[in-house]
């Protein structure tokens, strides 16, 4: 591949950087782009405000986790690849590490913490997605087209819940944005502070195409646990749009219909993902350490993490040299206008399957859902505290 632009940063010190937001950036993607801009637009100067948007905007128009993609672009315009690589690291491991503790914790005690508590966090799901769908459609699905796509792409997701239905729904939804919205041209533009020829950019884009097709043929062919596992996550990787909490039915149909992980351990995962800073798709590692087969454990919750997080690499590698005269076409904006409303339809069918049916039994789960829901939404309390608090509401309560 031919070398990036002068670099200002050395992969170590981008590291550091990234450590101490993987430490400390609890809320959610959204919460994580505002981290990022204020560390890096306001205080670093590494790029212009102008720059830093139309970044997340292509950011939120891949596949995967945006706020991850923005971490790595940055890294990569500061110290090439393997800057990308440790701003990655950074970010990512510390949630990753704590994640596959829980997961070993779960697995060798997990009779010794009460059932409330588990209980609670699957509760407390229920409040962190209410939310998110909540968020999410008051900006993606404004207007009676926008609703009726998103109602739509629930209706079928929930009659159909596996993933190529929810993959197929969201292709549609693009199609229909094409023929249904008119966005006007955009401004041309700035151009991203970094340099990757269109060539090596087609290359990175074969290579994550190759991925896609070849890992589901040679997963069925060589029957192997741990090529299935890569192969499901980075299918879910890459296919996921809108990340963050979308990536839960995309994983849940993967990994609990095959008998991987429980839904009560899959909720419980979920739940606890809450509490941990840094991006939401390390819930991957979770799922990893605790498959029913090998691999599982550290080696497991590795090969899931890496898996999910490989598209993002491959994509922003691939699209940042093609991304300005993709940004400025109308058809595209017209067709992102479909995707995120039908985005927001697939979180609002998680939101009742598996969330829902997995954790409202009574009116005591419901009122505590709904205490949690108040607590995020109208008292802003961190996510974290939110979820630690319902944990142990649910081994003192139910």
């Amino acid at each position: 591949m031919p070398q990036l632009a002068d670099h200002r940063s050395s992969p170590w010190s981008v590291f550091l950087i990234f450590l101490r937001l993987g430490l400390t950036s609890f809320g959610g993607p959204i919460a994580h782009l505002g981290y990022f801009r204020q560390e890096f637009v306001t205080r670093r100067r590494w790029l212009s405000e102008r720059s830093y948007a139309e970044l997340v905007a292509l950011c939120q128009f891949l596949p995967g986790p945006a706020s991850s993609q923005v971490g790595i672009a940055l890294g990569l315009s500061q110290a090439g690849y393997r800057g990308a690589a440790a701003a990655w690291a950074g970010f990512t491991l510390p949630s990753a590490i704590a994640l596959i503790l829980f997961a070993l914790g779960l697995a060798h005690y997990g009779s010794a913490l009460p059932p409330g508590a588990l209980h609670g966090l699957k509760v407390v799901a229920v409040a962190v997605v209410a939310q998110a769908v909540w968020g999410m459609a008051r900006n993606l699905c404004r207007g009676v087209l926008r609703v009726a796509l998103m109602l739509i792409a629930t209706g079928v997701v929930l009659l159909q819940p596996s993933a190529w239905a929810q993959v197929g729904v969201m292709v549609v939804a693009g199609v229909a944005g094409l023929l249904l919205f008119k966005p006007e041209n955009s401004n041309e533009p700035d151009a991203l502070p970094i340099a990757i020829s269109r060539r090596a950019g087609a290359l990175w884009l074969m290579l994550f195409l190759l991925l896609l097709v070849s890992l589901p043929i040679l997963a069925a062919w060589a029957l192997n646990p741990a090529l299935a596992l890569v192969d499901a996550f980075y299918r879910t990787g890459a296919l996921v749009f809108g990340g963050g909490h979308v990536v839960l039915p995309l994983l849940q149909a993967e990994v609990v219909p095959s008998q991987w992980v429980s839904n009560d351990v899959f909720l419980a995962g979920y739940g606890a993902t809450q509490a941990v800073p840094g991006p939401l798709f390390t819930f991957a590692a979770f799922l990893g350490a605790s498959m029913t087969h090998a691999p599982s454990g550290w080696l497991g919750g590795v090969l899931a993490l890496l898996a999910i997080f490989a598209p993002s690499f491959l994509l922003i590698f691939g699209a940042l040299p093609f991304w300005a005269n993709l940004r400025s076409s109308p058809r595209t904006q017209a067709a992102l206008v479909g995707v995120n409303a039908a985005v927001v339809g697939l979180l609002l069918a998680a939101l009742y399957q598996p969330v829902w049916t997995s954790a409202i039994f009574n009116g005591y789960d419901l009122a505590l859902a709904l205490l949690a829901l108040v607590a995020l939404m109208v008292w802003k309390l961190p996510p974290w505290l939110v979820v630690i608090s319902c944990g142990l509401l649910g081994a003192a309560l139910l």
